[in-house]
C-alpha cells in the first residue's frame, strides 16, 4: 500500500460513500471532509475519520489535508447559476476548489491526487457544466510535482443514485413523462465500477498523469433509461419526447424552482453524447457490470423508490 492515509473531498455524496467504504475495507486510513456533520451519518458504521470543514476556505482545507498521503476530489455540482463562461457555482466547485486543492497539496508536500471530472469535459464545451469541468481538469493536470489522475465517467447508476431513482420517482407521480433531449445518448456505468477505477489507480504508478474515460458496456438513449427506470420501479409510464423549443421552455420553468430538476444548461450538456470513443484502459482492470444486471439494485423493492439524496458529490 503506497498511500495509506487518504483525504477525500465529497466523501458523503453518492460516489463518495461507496469509495470511502471500499478504501476503508482495503485497510486505508480514510478521512472525510464535510461542511455539515449530519451528512456524515450516511457513512453509517464505517471506520473513517470525519472532519467538519469548509473545503472552499483555504485555511480549513489545508488543516484537513495536512498529514495525508493522497487526496481524492469527488466534489461536483449539476446546477451552478449563469455566467460567462460559466456560473459562479460552477466556478467555485469545479475550478476554484481544484486550484485551492493543488495549492494546498503543493504546500504540504502531498504528491498524489485523484480527481473526478465528467465525460465530455472541455473548456470549449457546449455547456457551463462541461466548460467548468474542462477548466478544472486543466488545473489538476498542470499541477507541478504532483502525480495526478483524472476520471471522466458517463452517467453513474447504483443504489440511491441520481439517474434511475429520479426517473422512477417521476413516473411514480405522473401519468405521462414529457421528456426533453429524449434521443441523447449515454453509456451508464455502475458506481461500483467507478470506485474500483479510483481504488485501482490510487496505487498504480502507471496511471499518474493520465485521464480516463469511464463507461459501462451498453449505450442507451435518455428515453430508454427513463423507460427502464419505470419498469424496474413498477411504474412504467408513457414518454412524450418534447421538441427542442418546448424542452427549453420546460427547463426555463424548472430553473425557477428550488433545487431544479432540470436546467437549460443540462440540456446543453445533453447536446453531445456521453459515450466512450475508445475501449476502457486495460490497466484499470475493469469489466463493467451492465445496467440490465445491476439496475434492479437501485430499488429496495419493486414499486418502492429509494429516497432521493442531494447533489451527487457536494460537501
Amino acid at each position: 500500500m503506497t498511500y495509506r492515509t487518504i483525504a477525500v473531498l465529497g466523501g458523503t455524496g453518492f460516489v463518495g460513500r461507496q469509495l470511502v467504504a471500499r478504501l476503508a475495507a482495503s485497510g486505508h486510513d480514510v478521512r472525510v471532509a464535510t461542511r455539515r456533520l449530519r451528512h456524515a451519518q450516511r457513512l453509517g458504521t464505517l471506520r473513517v475519520s470525519v472532519a467538519a470543514c469548509d473545503v472552499h476556505d483555504p485555511a480549513q482545507l489545508a488543516r484537513f489535508l495536512r498529514g495525508a498521503d493522497a487526496v481524492i476530489n469527488l466534489v461536483g455540482i449539476l446546477h451552478g447559476g449563469h455566467g460567462t463562461p460559466y456560473g459562479p457555482g460552477f466556478a467555485e466547485a469545479h475550478v476554484a476548489l481544484p486550484r485551492k486543492m493543488v495549492e494546498a497539496c503543493t504546500q504540504l508536500g502531498i504528491r498524489r491526487l485523484l480527481h473526478m471530472s465528467a465525460l465530455g469535459a472541455d473548456p470549449a464545451g457546449p455547456s457551463m457544466y462541461f466548460r467548468s469541468r474542462g477548466d478544472g481538469e486543466a488545473v489538476v493536470r498542470d499541477a507541478p510535482g504532483i502525480a495526478t489522475t483524472i476520471m471522466r465517467p458517463s452517467v453513474i447508476f447504483g443504489p440511491d443514485d441520481h439517474l434511475l431513482t429520479v426517473f422512477a420517482a417521476m413516473q411514480q407521480r405522473f401519468p405521462v413523462i414529457p421528456l426533453a433531449c429524449a434521443s441523447a445518448r449515454f453509456q451508464p456505468i455502475h458506481v461500483g465500477d467507478v470506485t474500483q477505477a479510483f481504488a485501482t489507480a490510487l496505487d498504480l504508478p502507471g496511471t499518474a498523469g493520465k485521464t480516463y474515460d469511464l463507461g459501462g458496456p451498453d449505450v442507451y438513449t435518455l428515453a430508454e433509461l427513463v423507460r427502464i427506470a419505470g419498469e424496474l420501479s413498477g411504474h412504467p409510464r408513457r414518454i412524450w419526447a418534447l421538441p427542442r423549443w418546448l424542452g427549453r421552455a420546460q427547463a426555463t420553468f424548472f430553473e425557477r424552482l428550488p433545487g431544479p430538476l432540470l436546467t437549460r444548461d443540462n440540456l446543453d450538456s445533453m447536446s453531445s453524447d456521453a459515450v466512450l470513443q475508445a475501449p476502457l484502459a486495460d490497466e484499470l482492470r475493469l469489466t463493467p457490470v451492465s445496467l440490465a444486471a445491476a439496475g434492479p439494485s437501485c430499488f429496495a423493492a419493486r414499486g418502492r423508490v429509494i429516497r432521493r439524496g442531494g447533489d451527487a458529490n457536494q460537501v
